[in-house]
């Protein structure tokens, strides 16, 4: 899958979800050796995603350079998670991947996870 058939991918998620009511796209960015996505997406239970999503093409497939995706509640003031690889909890298993859940102070380890990965996490929560 070269990048633009996995930016194309993203928005065909984005659409077909079931969880997603809604969404925006705030940037989109394309260059010859990358893509990057944000959005705003309102989902069926009233709580809001933000993702973005950096990523380039490598020999075996897509390389996920950058991401965070921050799922807050309807009132969008309690974080339910928020997964992203800032460099900022080194000493996690997995770092620099890793997830904030329900509070900034609980961090636990994390993996690479792009927008369409978030979006299934979060269906299998809201839709179970």
């Amino acid at each position: 899958m070269n990048p633009d058939e996995y930016l194309a991918s993203i928005h065909l998620a984005l659409v077909e979800n079931a969880v997603v009511e809604r969404y925006q796209v705030v940037r989109q960015r394309v260059t010859s050796q990358s893509r990057y996505l944000r959005v705003r997406i309102e989902l069926v239970n009233g709580d809001f995603l933000e993702a973005a999503e950096f990523f380039s093409l490598k020999a075996n497939g897509i390389n996920i350079i950058d991401y965070r995706h921050q799922w807050m509640d309807a009132s969008r003031t309690q974080l339910r998670a928020r997964w992203d690889n800032a460099p900022h909890h080194l000493t996690l298993n997995g770092a620099p991947h890793h997830c904030h859940k329900g509070d900034e102070s609980c961090v636990v380890p994390g993996q690479p996870l792009g927008i369409q990965e978030i979006l299934k996490i979060i269906a299998n929560s809201i839709l179970s």
